[in-house]
């Protein structure tokens, strides 16, 4: 009993110091408000609001039909110009498309030919080209289809495609990046803290009046672990709660006290190598350098970013001795797509081994460096 209370007392130290920390305790609370607020509002993936104009030389009602279909939210009011105006517009920026309908349109679709639409896009706003090129010409198709039958000229299709879109109905960006900035914040600040309590202790001289007293690196270790950890759960609860789902509004299908399991073993290995990263450097700005290092590519390269299926097969594999990589597989199907136990435990499994490896590995690697100062 006397090992487990010095680590509980130890860990109460690490809190107080915390408390009295202004500047840690602002990133903390900027880290799971602000920029989980920010990025899931400021950083759509989803077409919205694209600036859009017609050049109609046909006048006819197919095309008037096609120019009414883009509406808001995915595009502005189509802007309709005249010839003169499609390059100057494109070159100031003032529309990402502008679609040119050729005359006879109508009177050429009816008769049987393939009149061509002709789609400028202004590529230099890479997301929006790429997604927009795709909802034109859906549309464009939709309704082209939806003339020839009002019009006689088409049998009605055998089979009709229904598309149901799973756990975010709306494709709505929102539910997306709100809950993976609070996962990529629990990542960051759980490894800066930690790297950052023991950098102090070196900076301060405590460590070594640690070192002199009847305890253990192991104690010190655990007690560092467990106290900046809690803190980064009880933020990521509260975060989860009043900014995802309050503020942002993001449905949460799954259990909550699940997530927070994983997300409290997840802590057990970034809390272990936070430390790890300490005792390499020997400064704080040596330590804000080296997270660069490791966190993007945990963050980047986990599935928070893009789908894993999409990278080369050499990083898959290499991203599965990353913590990161089973927490946001985890964090997934618990929020959006309501698992249970049965479905997350071999990535809560991933992340003890994980944790165990990260957690001996530093305490190794902390030994060493107390004995070497």
């Amino acid at each position: 009993m006397g090992g487990f209370w010095k680590i509980w007392r130890l860990g109460v130290k690490e809190l107080r110091s915390l408390w009295h920390d202004p500047v840690l305790l602002g990133l903390i609370a900027a880290s799971f408000s602000l920029m989980v607020y920010t990025a899931a509002k400021a950083t759509r993936h989803e077409l919205r609001n694209a600036p859009i104009a017609v050049v109609d030389h046909d006048r006819s009602q197919l095309s008037e039909r096609i120019i009414t279909a883009f509406y808001p939210p995915r595009f502005k009011t189509p802007a309709r110009i005249a010839d003169a105006e499609l390059d100057p517009g494109l070159d100031a920026g003032l529309y990402t498309f502008v679609l040119d309908i050729p005359p006879n349109f109508q009177r050429d679709v009816l008769q049987g030919r393939e009149p061509e639409i002709q789609v400028n896009i202004d590529a230099t706003r890479m997301s929006q080209a790429y997604i927009g090129a795709g909802y034109i010409q859906n549309i464009v198709h939709d309704e082209l289809d939806e003339f020839m039958r009002e019009s006689g000229k088409a049998a009605k299709p055998p089979i009709r495609l229904v598309t149901r879109v799973m756990f975010n109905p709306n494709l709505d960006g929102v539910w997306f990046g709100g809950v993976m900035e609070v996962i990529n914040q629990v990542t960051l600040i759980s490894i800066i803290l930690t790297g950052a309590a023991l950098i102090r202790e070196r900076e301060h001289g405590t460590l070594e009046h640690l070192m002199v007293m009847p305890l253990s690196a192991f104690q010190i270790m655990a007690a560092k672990v467990w106290a900046n950890g809690l803190v980064v759960l009880v933020t990521a609860a509260l975060s989860l709660a009043l900014v995802v789902q309050g503020a942002l509004g993001v449905p949460v299908a799954g259990s909550i006290p699940l997530f927070l399991l994983g997300t409290a073993l997840h802590l057990f290995s970034t809390t272990s190598i936070g430390i790890l990263l300490a005792t390499i450097v020997r400064s704080m700005p040596q330590l804000g350098l080296l997270i660069i290092l490791v966190v993007l590519p945990f963050n980047i390269l986990s599935g928070t970013v893009t789908p894993r299926e999409s990278m080369p097969e050499a990083v898959r594999d290499f991203m599965l001795f990353a913590p990161t990589t089973h927490f946001v597989s985890l964090a997934q199907s618990i929020l959006y797509r309501g698992a249970g136990l049965d479905v997350v435990w071999p990535q809560l499994c991933a992340l003890v081994a994980i944790g165990t490896v990260a957690f001996v590995g530093a305490l190794a690697r902390f030994r060493r460096s107390v004995s070497l100062a």
